[in-house]
């Protein structure tokens, strides 16, 4: 049977100095977000060093809130008993989430615009293809950690799971949908999806994030749904996949309404709408 082997090694020693595949690809992540971002903004005619100075606030805030909200819907793996709350902050073993570090970000773009007298909306516009660039990277470092992967299949790109890392009751079970690769390639899609959005209709005001956010979420919800790590239910579905859908609902309401623009007529014209 064929299958996509999981790495056999996650961290490497330089002395004693740790080297996580994780962090590695955080940082990559991050480094190709801002990367694009700037091209972008240049592009648009911003200033070069916009994108720099806005990244110094909202990639730690991002950080921050990513562990805060992976810690609110994940508490009962770090606290209780047996529980070792110190783990909490140990970020490099795996367990941040997009959804805070979107939100903790877009906070820290929020007061670094405010502070440049940016419209947070334009620079969002900006970001949008590199944050779905940089989690088609960041997703890999869920492969070197083995976690996060979807229910047991036997499917010729099935990923295979170490016994120390499989989920109770399935320790005999070998090969798992890879749902850090499928979450990737979705990604991916979801870049150039924008990208090409961007153009052919002519997109601004918010409403190229609000594109991203709305195919993001629509695959998010059924990736998560296939996952078998433990998680929050709420009526019966995974937290994370009731976060997915409103938040998807929410971009589709801007998408739509944002693009609205109040018109004014030219100047010795009359509005005929009566406004």
């Amino acid at each position: 049977m064929t299958a996509i082997p999981s790495p056999s090694q996650a961290v490497w020693h330089l002395g004693p100095l740790p080297i996580r595949a994780y962090s590695l690809l955080m940082v990559l992540a991050v480094v190709v977000g801002i990367w694009v971002t700037r091209r972008r903004w240049i592009a648009r005619g911003g200033e070069p060093g916009t994108v720099g100075d806005i990244a110094t606030w909202a990639v730690p805030f991002g950080v921050i809130g990513a562990r805060i909200y992976h810690l609110a819907t994940d508490w009962q793996q770090y606290f209780g008993p047996g529980k070792d709350p110190l783990r909490a902050f140990a970020i490099w073993e795996g367990g941040i989430s997009i959804w805070g570090a979107v939100a903790g970000g877009a906070l820290g773009a929020w007061l670094a615009c405010r502070r440049r007298g940016i419209p947070l909306r334009d620079f969002a516009d900006a970001v949008a293809p590199g944050i779905a660039f940089g989690q088609a990277i960041a997703r890999w470092g869920n492969w070197f950690n083995q976690e996060l992967y979807g229910g047991p299949t036997t499917l010729p790109w099935a990923l295979e799971i170490d016994p120390a890392h499989r989920p109770p009751g399935l320790e005999s079970t070998p090969t798992y949908h890879p749902a850090f690769l499928y979450e990737s390639l979705w990604n991916l899609g979801v870049a150039g999806l924008v990208l090409w959005a961007e153009r052919r209709f002519r997109l601004d005001r918010g409403r190229v994030f609000a594109l991203y956010a709305a195919a993001y979420t629509a695959g998010r919800a059924w990736i998560e749904w296939l996952r078998v790590d433990p998680a929050p239910l709420v009526l019966g579905l995974r937290f994370n996949v009731w976060t997915a859908l409103l938040v998807f609902c929410a971009a589709i309401a801007y998408l739509v309404c944002g693009g609205y623009r109040k018109r004014r007529p030219e100047p010795g014209k009359v509005d005929r709408r009566g406004r």
